[in-house]
């Protein structure tokens, strides 16, 4: 299938790979699908994610279907001749797709993109919306990855954050998921309104009685915009929190998962392909409504952002121009973008990694990597550069020496 490329995005497509810009990659860094669907049945109160509830829980599905395969239709040149390596399906909740909706996202995907033969398929899914016939057909679909919106198994907890399911729900949906998924994650949170150290390690312990190989434990975080933000519940202390965090890394640790970034840990073999795609600076083409991406070309990069509301980014989609805000970050703000993500990784990243995708030479950071390591927040040597016990502690604090870095 030819796609229809509209024709105001012809001149951005040319210019993209064609006039001269800022930097000289190497190469293009490897590239992901992110694909975000809007809606969830009810928005949790800390939730900063572009999600909406559906009045009625009557959710356009085929409209929406026909809307991502026609933005992904408009970014193809962007992205021509490209393997991808990885699909992420977030939300919102995209379990609420019906599984005939999900076959023929992903149809659609393999259709226009070159798919890899073992590429990772995530779709995130929360525990109320579990059904097991439509889970074993997504599965036949072509999801091989789950990430199980859990956070507690405390029906307390999960009540204060607003969650539509109860620890048993969350407990029947994990069965399910095993039935069909050998590659499952579980989000938890810790640090919960009237949270204690015990309540928090009965949650841990519960999801490593799964024997699941992914575990992502955030901390509970008042994000600006939230119902939480403007209401803010009684949070466990600085020194309680402190404790729960150093408790969950010792206890994963003892259980043979590898903490791998900030807040991932994984069975060996099991970390998340995409995301750490998103850490080591990759490339990852976002559609559906609010979608960021980023977008690299031999001589600049490029993030763009997608309409927000659903029904907008529908009708843009229709009108062939799904895209919001486009921007081509430069030498002054690279450095700090690359480092906000690949700062997250615990065992660091290979020295080279910045020139591969920045295109910026390595002096262009120099003095902050060696204010960084008199802070003693990172160590490096000529093959890798990590951020330390104290940096991975402190992470706001590592990354923020970075901001204002030029060439």
């Amino acid at each position: 299938m030819i796609p229809i490329v509209p024709a105001g995005a012809t001149s951005g497509v040319r210019a993209a790979f064609s006039e001269p810009g800022q930097l000289n990659l190497p190469a293009l860094p490897p590239l992901s699908l992110y694909v975000h669907f809007p809606w969830c049945v009810r928005k949790c109160p800390y939730c900063d994610f572009n999600s909406h509830e559906q009045p009625g829980g009557d959710i356009p599905e085929q409209r929406y279907l026909d809307a991502l395969r026609a933005d992904l239709e408009q970014a193809l040149p962007m992205v021509w001749g490209r393997p991808v390596h990885t699909v992420f399906i977030g939300g919102g909740t995209p379990s609420l797709l019906s599984a005939a909706g999900m076959d023929r996202l992903l149809s659609d995907i393999r259709a226009l993109l070159p798919l890899e033969a073992d590429a990772e398929i995530t779709m995130e899914a929360n525990p109320g919306t579990f059904e097991a016939e439509r889970f074993r057909e997504y599965r036949t679909s072509g999801i091989n990855r789950l990430s199980i919106g859990v956070q507690s198994f405390n029906s307390q907890h999960l009540a204060a954050l607003g969650r539509i399911h109860g620890g048993d729900e969350a407990r029947r949906a994990i069965d399910i998921a095993q039935r069909h998924f050998d590659n499952i994650n579980l989000d938890l949170m810790y640090a919960l309104p009237g949270q204690s150290l015990a309540e928090c390690q009965a949650d841990v312990e519960t999801a490593l009685g799964f024997g699941t190989t992914h575990l992502s434990l955030y901390h509970l975080t008042l994000e600006p915009n939230t119902y939480f933000a403007k209401f803010p519940p009684a949070l466990p202390d600085d020194d309680s929190a402190a404790d729960m965090q150093d408790w969950i890394a010792e206890r994963t640790r003892a259980a043979g998962f590898e903490h791998y970034e900030v807040s991932a840990y994984a069975r060996p073999g099991r970390r998340s392909k995409h995301n750490l795609n998103y850490w080591r600076f990759g490339d990852y083409l976002g559609i559906g409504a609010g979608a960021h991406g980023k977008l690299s070309f031999p001589h600049r990069v490029l993030r763009e952002a997608r309409y927000k509301r659903p029904q907008t980014y529908m009708a843009q989609c229709e009108a062939g121009q799904p895209v919001q805000e486009s921007r081509e970050p430069g030498p002054d703000t690279l450095p700090f973008e690359f480092m906000l993500n690949a700062l997250r990784l615990t065992e660091g990243f290979p020295a080279t990694l910045f020139y591969d995708h920045t295109g910026l030479p390595p002096h262009t950071i120099e003095a902050q990597l060696d204010a960084a390591e008199r802070k003693g927040l990172l160590e490096r040597d000529h093959l890798t550069i990590r951020p330390t016990p104290l940096g991975q502690r402190f992470l706001n604090d590592l990354q923020e020496i970075f901001l204002g870095a030029d060439a």
